[in-house]
């Protein structure tokens, strides 16, 4: 089966067009202060009115207030939120009845023992992204560049069709995709030149790998 890719963190239409351009099924954009992929809801409306029909748009939020939630729906109208921080499953329906999204749970792994909260939110959520575990106090969820052992998903069955995400960039995408037998693949600062600047050309190669790959 082909796998997809995710463009995440999104901040120039240069980079949105590389994504679009080169097949890229998600854009994402981030909406956390401490990222330096932040966007505002208005600013992310006008980057992703090119990838209406294209491609899903994907808000991502860490812990987000009901207030923040209410003005990237009714800016953005994001096509899935992705829940980046401690959100519970209570929360999940809480977010899909104020947005009208549907919903990305990221799950943070370091071993196997992590992949239990993936058992948890398997049928909540309606997809999940397997993320590497960021180290002890830092300020970003994700987006570090990290990457985990990817084998240990290798034969993992979900209902929620799955994202591997963590540490992949175009000379990695192939092999990650073979070691887990993901289909839907997520990259951020792996596309860029400088943190929260994404480079085009570095879209577009990591694309064709992950075309490649599947």
């Amino acid at each position: 089966m082909p796998a997809n890719a995710k463009i995440c963190g999104l901040t120039t239409p240069e980079a949105v067009r590389a994504a679009l351009d080169g097949g890229a099924t998600h854009v994402g954009f981030v909406f956390f202060p401490k990222s330096p992929r932040h966007v505002t809801p208005e600013r992310a409306a006008e980057l992703a009115a090119p990838a209406r029909g294209r491609a899903r748009v994907v808000a991502v939020t860490v812990d987000a207030t009901e207030a923040e939630l209410a003005s990237i729906a009714a800016v953005l109208h994001p096509d899935l939120i992705q829940l980046h921080g401690h959100e519970t499953l209570d929360r999940a329906g809480e977010v899909r009845a104020l947005t009208g999204a549907g919903v990305i749970k990221a799950v943070s792994v370091a071993g196997p023992e992590d992949l239990v909260e993936a058992e948890a939110w398997d049928g909540v959520a309606d997809h999940l992204m397997f993320d590497a575990k960021t180290p002890k106090g830092a300020d970003l969820p994700g987006g570090m560049g990290l990457s985990f052992d990817w084998p240990m998903l290798a034969g993992r069955s979900f209902a929620a069709p799955w994202f591997l995400a963590g540490g992949l960039h175009p000379g990695n995408v192939e092999e990650a995709v073979a070691a887990s037998g993901a289909v839907l693949v997520d990259v951020s600062s792996g596309v860029e030149s400088a943190p929260g600047l994404k480079d085009p050309a570095l879209i577009q190669a990591f694309l064709k790998a992950v075309e490649r790959a599947g």
